[in-house]
């Protein structure tokens, strides 16, 4: 079961606090090696940005998508300093959460997958600020540490969404992974009882599915919660996790590459 709609919208405004105390240490030029091209100024923009423009839509109960080019096209020759790009991220944050919780995650309003609720955005913005939170923390060189029950439900929700079908319409190129037998187990180590960190990837089918289970699988990759997180959004390598893998690798490294966050 996914976080509620107010646990996620605290997530989305803890989150962007976090980042914020990266930011106003950080040189606002530091590249970020897991968002290639960006700086930690270049990736602000983009989450701040992007929550303005997600409070936006929420706030309005958009039937369609406003123009997103206010946060798609962050790259400039001038870099902003730190206390301007913390006056963004408090902006957006705040922005976002006021709309959200005025809305209620039932709110009638487009989302990429269709007709929604502003649920959608709660969810996809919370987990948008922990990815792009641990890009900004890793880029400048500071240990990154996430709650468990928000890391294992961030990883769902990636699950999902890689699972949706339209994605093989949007990537065609993602129907290569399917096929007999390939299916992928990710196994946290770490984590406390009751929580079931552990879920199957299965591309035996027409689409792919996902589910919460141990079960031996053509591949399996064991490491602490917030390393796998950090795998599976293609921000950390095996190698780098503390990973152990069993099984078919070529398979792991196939699926982590088909499905990327941008």
């Amino acid at each position: 079961m996914s976080l509620d709609h107010e646990r996620l919208t605290a997530v989305l405004t803890d989150q962007t606090e976090l980042l914020r105390d990266v930011v106003r240490q950080a040189d606002p030029a530091t590249p970020v090696p897991t968002c290639p091209g960006w700086t930690i100024g270049a990736l602000v923009r983009h989450l701040a940005g992007g929550q303005r423009w997600a409070a936006d839509l929420v706030a309005t109960r958009a039937p369609e998508p406003p123009d997103d080019r206010s946060f798609r096209d962050v790259v400039r020759d001038a870099e902003q300093t730190p206390a301007e790009l913390d006056v963004q991220l408090t902006a957006g944050s705040a922005a976002l959460a006021a709309a959200l919780r005025e809305a209620g995650p039932d709110a009638p309003l487009w989302t990429p997958l269709g007709p929604g609720g502003a649920g959608f955005f709660a969810r996809r913005f919370a987990h948008e600020t922990v990815v792009h939170r641990a890009d900004a923390t890793l880029a400048a060189g500071l240990p990154y540490e996430l709650d468990p029950e928000v890391a294992v439900d961030a990883l769902d929700e990636w699950l999902e969404l890689a699972s949706l079908p339209q994605m093989l319409e949007l990537f065609p190129e993602r129907r290569a992974l399917l096929g007999p037998g390939r299916t992928v187990h990710l196994h946290a180590t770490d984590t406390p009882a009751g929580l079931d960190a552990e879920w199957v990837v299965d591309l035996t089918g027409a689409v792919p599915t996902w589910r919460r289970a141990h079960e031996k699988s053509a591949v399996a990759v064991r490491a602490p919660l917030t390393d796998l997180l950090l795998v599976v959004y293609g921000r950390r390598r095996v190698e780098d996790a503390g990973a152990e893998v069993f099984g078919d690798r070529d398979l792991l490294d196939s699926w982590l590459v088909g499905n990327p966050f941008g």
